[in-house]
């Protein structure tokens, strides 16, 4: 729904079209890894692989990471060339979440598919597998060909969709609608009045069991947006295949998400209505927004 958070998570979802190999004659025997909670990464100068490769440096013993899930994780990020450090989330406290399938650079795939939650992992990544997709490198120091190096502390898998008890929605409610797969695919009006009237409303579809989301929280969210009450769809995670991240209650989302998404447990699925004033305003369509009233489908994977 909004921009990613830290230096890294704002380039690995912009692929360029091109790509270009890597150099070699390193090994990730040439990097030294030191710490504990707060790790540090030395990696020489001209530090480069010809293929990526990943080394386990604490194996951890939680649930496999598979193609297409969709994990948290701290990182460190190198430039293999100059060995300098680019990006840290230990530093920044800003854990990334990256789903590893097509909006994943192919080297973080490569290197934690069949890795464990809990395990702290070390991978070099080929100019091929990663610089030479991101769409400006050269916003980081990077050139295409340079091979990134990083150290990964898979924190945990972030579930698929929201889990717990389904509930009834009240009769004058919007219709969700959904998709083969069983995602919510949209909001029509229903039996429901043509305009949302007052403030922004939050129902439970399913009630999860997590903590209740807190103001200034990163939230980790699947979602659908439609206008309302015609149900056009103007947005979703679930078609581009990767939650979104982004902080709440700090006002880098529709007032309706702030007002609404504090305060829900996470595993949450709510359904959102959201009056014009709460959610773009009356300018919207100048801005090239949506405008009028929105509906919203949301998931409440994960908040941090």
């Amino acid at each position: 729904m909004r921009k990613s958070l830290g230096v890294l998570t704002t380039l690995i979802a912009l692929l360029a079209v091109s790509a270009c190999g890597g150099g070699s004659g390193s090994s990730l025997d040439d990097v030294e890894v030191s710490g504990d909670d707060t790790p540090s990464l030395e990696v020489p100068e001209d530090f480069s692989v010809a293929e990526t490769t990943s080394e386990v440096v604490d194996a951890g013993d939680g649930e496999d990471i598979a193609e297409g899930d969709t994990v948290k994780v701290n990182y460190i990020a190198v430039n293999g060339r100059t060995g300098s450090e680019f990006d840290n989330s230990f530093a920044n406290e800003r854990p990334m979440v990256l789903t590893l399938n097509e909006t994943a650079l192919p080297g973080f795939t490569k290197g934690l598919e069949d890795q464990k939650v809990g395990s702290r992992v070390l991978i070099a990544v080929t100019g091929e597998d990663g610089a030479s997709l991101l769409q400006d490198p050269t916003n980081i120091g990077l050139e295409e060909t340079d091979t990134m190096v990083f150290l990964f502390d898979v924190l945990s898998k972030v579930p698929e969709s929201a889990e717990g008890a389904e509930q009834e929605l009240a009769p004058q409610s919007p219709t969700v609608e959904y998709d083969d797969d069983d995602h919510p695919s949209g909001v029509a009006q229903g039996e429901g009045p043509q305009a949302f009237d007052g403030k922004a409303v939050s129902e439970v579809l399913i009630e999860g069991e997590g903590d209740e989301v807190a103001s200034g929280q990163t939230v980790v969210v699947h979602y659908v947006g439609s206008k309302y009450p015609s149900g056009e769809v103007f947005d979703g995670s679930w078609e581009r295949g990767a939650p979104s991240t982004f902080p709440i209650g700090q006002g880098q989302v529709i007032p309706c998400w702030d007002e609404t998404l504090v305060g829900a447990k996470v595993g949450s699925r709510l359904l959102l209505e959201c009056p014009v004033d709460t959610a773009y305003g009356e300018d919207a369509a100048a801005q090239g927004r949506p405008d009028g009233d929105l509906a919203f489908v949301v998931d409440v994977l994960d908040a941090f």
